[in-house]
């Protein structure tokens, strides 16, 4: 394994086919699945040449948490469908190799078991659901146990058409299930009905489409962890979250699983991180497959960067020795890269690397 598509190909191998759609499918034509790659393809850099770069760094922070590198594990359901341990690989590995684990909503291990198997970082992501209830609760579990940030995705009111997921009638196999939510909130996403999605259908009775900025207020009221959204492509959303109290965000397309069509992220990154003006960090999701990729994300003004697929490729084919070594893999390309472009320190990444 030297580069995250050799995780790719030998995951492709181990998984059904039904499940290997789910992971790697997006909405309707999937353009934005491949612009979201195609936008740090079509970046150039511009190295500078006789710098010392004998020593280099990727060490970072966010929201005051040591980063070993910028990258971090975005938020993905139902991870034991990949691997026995689930999510508890996934944090073990992340913390081996000192990065961030954003865990979901819908994670099939206890938000008690990840913290336990955690040595880094970890922050809950949320749907907003309509039993707030349930959304309060699991927030004050996340405080208790540790985790030091929410995010909450607000790009799916409701769930995209993914083809893939409808054509095989997906279901969320019967013995993995979102164990830090009662059995009633994610009742129906077991049964399999051809030319439907369990996910879409189950987003449909429990998401709340209703929710606007005003009810960040409620959220906020709940916590004193920093709140993150996650889903934000323009600059006007950007403003409004700074404007609403909004301690980050996450520029991100939800990897091109919603709205297609949508503007890659990178390719949104750059009018958000203007827009924010250094206000609040600002992360990418979406597209991010190697070192090159990273160095191209932050000198656009990103603070770090996540990944969803290579990690779950990853989790996969290894379990935690897997999502471990393709975060040191990935951060010693950033390494790479960053001496061949002559930035020895991430401080020295700006828009002059950028052709």
């Amino acid at each position: 394994m030297v580069c995250a598509d050799d995780y790719r190909s030998r995951a492709r191998g181990l998984l059904p086919a039904p499940l290997w759609d789910f992971i790697e499918g997006g909405s309707g034509d999937e353009l934005t699945v491949d612009a979201n790659r195609l936008a740090f393809d079509r970046i150039s850099l511009r190295p500078r040449v006789l710098v010392d770069v004998s020593e280099r760094s990727t060490a970072t922070s966010v929201f005051g948490a040591a980063l070993a590198s910028p990258i971090g594990i975005a938020p993905t359901a139902y991870q034991r469908m990949l691997h026995p341990e689930g999510e508890v690989a996934t944090a073990r590995g992340a913390g081996q190799a000192g990065g961030l684990f954003v865990v979901s909503i819908f994670a099939s291990r206890t938000l008690e078991e990840i913290a336990a198997a955690a040595t880094g970082p970890l922050w809950l992501q949320l749907y907003w659901l309509r039993q707030r209830s349930a959304l309060s609760r699991l927030v004050a579990r996340a405080e208790t146990a540790g985790y030091q940030a929410l995010v909450l995705t607000v790009d799916a009111p409701v769930i995209g058409k993914r083809l893939r997921d409808l054509r095989n009638g997906f279901a969320i196999d019967a013995g993995v299930r979102a164990v830090n939510l009662d059995d009633a909130l994610t009742e129906g996403k077991h049964i399999s009905t051809p030319g439907t999605s369990a996910i879409a259908t189950h987003a449909a009775a429990t998401f709340d489409t209703s929710i606007t900025w005003a009810d960040l207020s409620w959220l906020r009221s709940t916590t004193a962890l920093p709140l993150v959204l996650k889903g934000i492509l323009t600059a006007e959303d950007a403003e409004l979250a700074v404007a609403h109290g909004v301690d980050g965000i996450i520029v991100s397309n939800h990897g091109g699983r919603q709205l297609d069509g949508a503007i890659p992220a990178m390719r949104a990154l750059p009018e958000v991180v203007a827009a924010v003006a250094g206000r609040v960090p600002v992360l990418l999701d979406g597209g991010v497959r190697r070192g090159r990729d990273i160095l191209i994300a932050l000198a656009s003004g990103a603070d770090a960067v996540l990944i969803g697929r290579p990690a779950l490729w990853a989790l996969t084919v290894d379990g935690s020795d897997g999502v471990a070594h393709l975060l040191s893999m990935l951060t010693e390309e950033l390494s790479h890269t960053m001496a061949l472009t002559g930035r020895p320190k991430l401080a020295d990444l700006d828009p002059t690397v950028l052709a």
